[in-house]
Order: structure tokens, then sequence, then C-alpha cells
């Protein structure tokens, strides 16, 4: 059924709610939010009222619009949100970026605490740290704790497994008191954890002094090797300490935001501020920002980032004021449990560091500019110059293809496939040679290839006749060149496989020199010299490595399962299960082989009676 607009318009109740506008295909156009839904959707559909040529070409896409009424303005932003973030609707503004924050998790609930990486912060017994901006520097940061306070890092339950298993290699390294096997009393370890939380907290010179007062007694103990790890220790410290730069004496939580826009998108960067510290900083780009002002772009980024991070500071620090910051400040007070404010500062200290964070997304904005400039020509670039050389019209997707064997062991092949001079990995296959046994590397392409195209046309035939779209076939895509790791020999395999099938796609072969270094390209029965300096030869050279890595790392992974099944499938009481279990659990065959019987049941699927077998196995020739 048509929709009526004039009676849908009618029936627009005024009430708080959110309105969806579709086009023709069904597809959402945007999606927004309205305290009076009937005003604010009957606006869009009056002539010559100065709204702009985006949401003019919007307007005229409109095939219906669907609403949906809350209780609330406050309920609308919420449903507007999350229906923005699901649909990503091409005529609203969208922040780009869907970044998770790390936390620093002390286990504070458990016997013997651990400290640990997290995305999340729950609502569970422990302590969070965070949200920090750098995942790296979380990373470090528990590392060297672990190393100050020599805490466990294992996942076992203690104190029920005190005694159970032996301590494991950081025990021995000194970078853990063994809680696991009672080497250290519950509140010993304790006063441990509390070292740490200290740290977390701020307070290193105490951690400092302590350091240096062992560095002092190991030296005059004349163990310098001892005193040489405390003082690496202090430096790790104070490398830590120095990245906390003060900003603000109140010792606040905020958030300082601000943005730089050019004609099609926006930089938005903020400042996080955590106890009165910068703990770092992150950008984030917004789309579809064209004719919006910096109140808009800056209202929907509060909006979007704030509906997904876990951590609500008390106090946003903003370049302008925007759209419905009343009820945007009660909506993050009620996320946040507490008060929040929003504020835009005029004068001092704090509109100097929100003029920090503009210039700050500024130069973010031109850097990236001029990166995907020198993207461009390393990619769409180089593309250009090697269908120029080859005087084809376009080299858009180029598929290249490669054999690995040993001696003809597990022939295998590869196609890697670039897209406008990118990697387009979703569309990578691997082959594993039928028909073709010892080392013939051409009887090998042709079989790859008439696999690869007869799959593609099969393919596009059964899409044809459901009638749906060549996208939704992965072989159907043909490439506009076809690459081969070779000269005139692999090149004629093309073109005969080509011309047995009935496909016309022009067939280049990548030459190598004596050291195996490409030096040009065969073409229609020619030699072609490239510029080794050109972007075409380098795009050339990272297709020729990327079809030679992807097939010798699949030959690679063949070849390690036959060792695998070869030797652990001789032992008795070894079947599917119990393989994959001590692989999971030992690095390599070797490691298997070296180990006593107590170690080998250390893997819960390995019974005694099995580990013995496999002892024996590997120890009854010597």
């Amino acid at each position: 059924m048509k929709f009526d607009f004039e009676e849908e318009l009618k029936k627009l109740p005024n009430k708080p709610g959110v309105y969806i506008m579709r086009d023709a295909q069904d597809t959402i156009l945007y999606v927004g939010k309205a305290i009076n839904l009937h005003n604010r959707v009957r606006s869009y559909f009056r002539e010559n009222i100065g709204r702009g040529p985006a949401i003019d070409k919007m307007v005229s896409l409109i095939a219906r619009f669907e609403y949906i009424i809350t209780d609330s303005e406050l309920e609308a932003l919420v449903l507007e949100n999350n229906l923005i973030k699901e649909h990503s609707p091409k005529y609203n503004t969208l922040l780009k970026d869907d970044k998770t924050y790390p936390y620093i998790k002390v286990t504070v609930g458990e016997e013997y605490p651990r400290i640990l990486f997290s995305r999340q912060m729950k609502k569970d017994k422990s302590k969070y740290f965070g949200p920090y901006t750098s995942a790296a520097a979380v990373k470090d940061t528990i590392e060297l704790l672990n190393k100050l306070f020599q805490l466990r890092t294992c996942n076992r339950s203690l104190p029920r497994d005190i005694g159970n298993e032996r301590p494991c290699l950081n025990y021995h390294i000194k970078q853990c008191l063994a809680p696991c096997q009672g080497y250290v009393s519950k509140e010993e370890y304790r006063k441990q954890v509390a070292g740490a939380l200290e740290f977390l907290n701020g307070n290193y010179n105490m951690i400092l002094k302590d350091l240096e007062d062992k560095m002092k007694k190991a030296a005059e103990n004349l163990d310098f090797e001892e005193a040489a790890g405390y003082r690496d220790l202090m430096n790790s410290v104070r490398q830590v300490s120095q990245k906390q730069k003060i900003t603000d004496s109140d010792g606040e939580d905020k958030d300082v935001i601000a943005m730089y826009q050019d004609e099609s998108e926006a930089v938005v960067q903020i400042f996080f501020v955590r106890d009165g510290k910068l703990i770092g900083r992150e950008h984030y780009y917004m789309t579809h920002v064209s004719g919006n002002s910096k109140g808009q772009i800056l209202g929907d980024f509060v909006k979007q980032f704030y509906a997904g991070t876990p951590f609500i500071p008390r106090e946003l620090m903003l370049q302008t004021e925007i759209e419905d910051m009343d009820l945007i400040e009660k909506w993050l007070t009620q996320r946040r449990g507490a008060r929040a404010y929003i504020r835009v500062p005029k004068i001092g200290n704090k509109e100097k560091l929100v003029e920090l964070a503009a210039q700050n997304a500024k130069l973010v904005l031109n850097q990236d500019r001029e990166k995907l400039k020198r993207e461009e020509g390393r990619t769409i670039g180089a593309v250009k110059e090697i269908a120029t050389l080859l005087g084809i019209e376009r080299a858009d997707r180029m598929e290249a293809f490669d054999i690995s064997n040993i001696s003809g062991f597990a022939n295998v092949g590869s196609m890697v496939v670039f897209e406008k001079g990118k990697p387009k990995r979703s569309d990578y296959r691997k082959f594993r040679i039928k028909t073709v046994s010892g080392p013939d590397d051409y009887a090998c392409m042709k079989e790859v290839l008439t696999r690869r195209l007869t799959h593609g046309m099969e393919e596009s035939k059964e899409l044809e006749e459901k009638e749906l779209d060549q996208e939704y076939g992965s072989f159907t895509k043909f490439p506009d060149l076809l690459l081969m790791d070779g000269g005139r020999g692999q090149v004629n395999i093309a073109l005969e496989v080509l011309e047995e099938l009935g496909i016309n796609i022009p067939v280049c072969g990548m030459v190598k020199d004596d050291n195996h270094r490409t030096r040009g390209l065969y073409f229609n029965n020619v030699e072609l010299p490239i510029d080794t300096h050109s972007e075409g030869f380098k795009l050339i050279t990272r297709i020729q490595d990327e079809a030679h890595r992807f097939a010798i790392e699949y030959h690679r992974s063949l070849r390690s399962k036959a060792q695998v099944k070869s030797v652990l499938d001789e032992i008795p009481g070894i079947g599917p299960a119990r393989r994959k279990a001590l692989m999971r659990h030992f690095a390599s065959i070797e490691e298997i082989k070296n180990a006593e019987v107590e170690i080998l049941m250390q893997v819960p699927e390995i019974p005694r009676q099995t580990a013995e077998e496999i002892y024996f196995f590997f120890h009854k020739k010597h």
C-alpha cells in the first residue's frame, strides 16, 4: 500500500518520542527524537524553511516514516541513541569509533587477589582503576605491579588448590610469592596487595623509597645483579609516575571535549582527567557533518559516546553549548548514579585546556588528510600505475596465485585478493591439490585456477537463477587482472585455463631475477621493465610476498598436523581429544617427549596410566 503522508501526518500525537524516516527500499535514513512528535515530524515536510542541502536531499528520499511514543523526552533520548547505534542511518551524524576502554581490575574479593586487565567494569567485589586510553600502558602497568609485589597471575582457586600442583616459573624467577604452595601467609600476601593499591592510587614515593632501600642493601651485600634489578624497577615506576601530569588542583574527574571540522567530517578530541591528573587523550571521527553546527556535532558525539562508555565523569567541559544541554546533563546524572555537570568555560585555565583540545583536533584532521593522500598514492595511485603500464582499462581487483610444496609433499595453492591496492582477506582462499602428486607446479596451478574460475561461474549461475545480487557469492566477482607468481610458463597455464572456460581476463606474470626479487612484469608475450622505486612496483612486491606467505603458512599447518597425527596417534590410549589436549598444554612434540609422568598428568584429560604410556613410548628406545 502507498504511504499516505497527509493522513499519517494528521495522526501524529503531541507526545515525546522517536521518529524513523525510511526510503523506498525500507532502509532507515534518519532517526530523531522529539519533545512533540506532531510538531517535529511535520516540520520536515514544510517547504523553504532553510534546512540545508543534506536534509533537503534526505526528505526527497523519504517513502514513509514511523514513530515510537515514550513517557518522557529523556526516554526518547535513550531510545534515539540505541536506534542510531544499531542502524547507523545515513543522514545521522555518526561516531565512527566503537572503542571499549581498558581498566585495571584488582580482585580484592578473592582471598589471594590478582591484578587483571579488563574491558568491563562490573558490579562485583573487585576494585577497578581507569578507564585508561591505552591498552598497552595498562598491560605494562600490570606487568610492573606483578614484578614489584610478586602477586600471582594464575587462575588457580585458592586456598582450595594450595599444594595440588608445583609452583610455576614465576616463583622460580622471583616474580610470585607462590601462595599456591602456602609459601606466604594470607596476611603477608594482603600487605603486598595493599602496596599495589597504593601505587594505583598514585602513591609512588613510598614504593620508590622502599626500592631504593632494597637496592642499597643489595649493593652493600655485593649482590650487584639484584641491585640492578631494583634499579630497573625504580626506573619503571618513575616512568609511570611521570606520565601523570597535574592539570587541575581540585582532584575531580573531567572529560575535556572540543572539535574541528571540514566539509565532510569532524574530529572530536577528548582529554581524560582523573583525580585531577591528565591520564590520556583520544580522538574520534564524526561523519555526515555537512551543514551541522559545532553545537549539533558535539551534542551528537556526547550522546553516542556516553551511551557506550561505562564511566561517566563528574564534569564535561565543552568547547561550545550543545542542543538539549539540560536534558543530556540529566541523562548523564542518571547513568552516573550521581550528579554530572556540563560546562562551557569562557575564561581562565579551563578555557585554555578546551582550546588545547580544539588545537589537537585540528592537528589530527590535518595530519590524517596528509596520511590519506600518501595512502592513496600507495594504493589507488599504484593500481592506476599498473593498469597504465599494462595498457588495460582498470586493475581495481587483482588476484594472485602461488603453489607451495616440499618435494611434492602436500601440494597446496593460495589465492590472495587485493582491491584498490589493499588486501581483501575475506576473499583469500586456500586449495589443497587433489589431482597432482609430486612436484609439478604447472599442473597444480592449472588445477587451482580451474577450480577457482569454475566455482565462480557455477556460483554466478546459481545466483542468477535465484535472482540474487552477485555480492552474495564469494567467487562470483572475477578479477580485473590475474597475477601469476612466475613468468611465461605460469602465464601460459593461466591463459590455457581461461581459453578452455571461455573467460577473458588479462594475465600478468611477476618475473623474478636470480636473487628471487621481482624485476619486471610479463604481459602479452613481452617482459615489461618496471621502475623499482615506483609505488606500482612496491604494490606488485607486496602482492607477491602475500601470496607466497599465505601458501607457505597453509603448507606449514598441514605439515604440522601430519607430524602430530603420525607421532601421537601411535601411542596407546591417545585419541583425537587427548591429542588436542596435549597440544594445547605443551608448545611442541619435543616438550611432550621430554616431560616426566607427573608433568604429563597436569593435563586434566591425561590419567596416570596414559601418562606412563606416553613416557614409555618416547623413552623405550633409549
